[in-house]
């Protein structure tokens, strides 16, 4: 019997450096594993400032240096719609987390999670921004984004 897919949105503020790479690393990862019929990944943001935009040229330059193409996404701001949707609703730092708790209903909550508790032995709690520092920032916080994909893909796969 096939379960229902599993839905996961990744969400950052802009959606245009950090969501957009973890929604390329997912689904390069779902896709390896074959899980692609049972977990639907997307990505958004809670700022509307991007809205239509491909992601930031260093988080595409980033993505495509460890294999992962992201340069045909485009910037969306989450809707109430995708609280409702998605099962599992990331958050790449707090600020996120908060800013998701406030548009969601009481009884979508436990549906967002902070993305690096997925990954509790790299010992950060938050994605950094790389948006406003230097060009390191992008592959440190594509390394982090690598690290939590496979606890919550692993997470997942131990529900299907």
């Amino acid at each position: 019997m096939n379960k229902p897919p599993y839905k996961v949105l990744f969400i950052c503020l802009g959606n245009i450096c950090r969501s957009p790479t973890a929604e390329g690393v997912f689904r390069l990862m779902v896709q390896a594993g074959g899980l692609q019929n049972h977990i639907e990944v997307d990505s958004a943001g809670t700022g509307h400032w991007h809205i239509g935009n491909p992601p930031d040229p260093r988080a595409i330059e980033a993505a495509a240096q460890r294999g992962v193409a992201i340069d045909n996404l485009q910037a969306r701001q989450i809707s109430k719609q995708d609280m409702e949707y998605y099962d599992y609703i990331i958050g790449m730092d707090k600020d996120n987390i908060r800013s998701l708790q406030r548009i969601a209903k009481p009884s979508q909550r436990s549906k967002i999670h902070l993305f690096l508790a997925f990954a509790p032995e790299v010992g950060e709690r938050e994605v950094p921004d790389p948006y406003y520092g230097n060009e390191d920032g992008f592959p440190h916080a594509l390394a982090l984004i690598e690290q939590a994909s496979v606890g919550l893909l692993a997470h997942i796969e131990s529900r299907l």
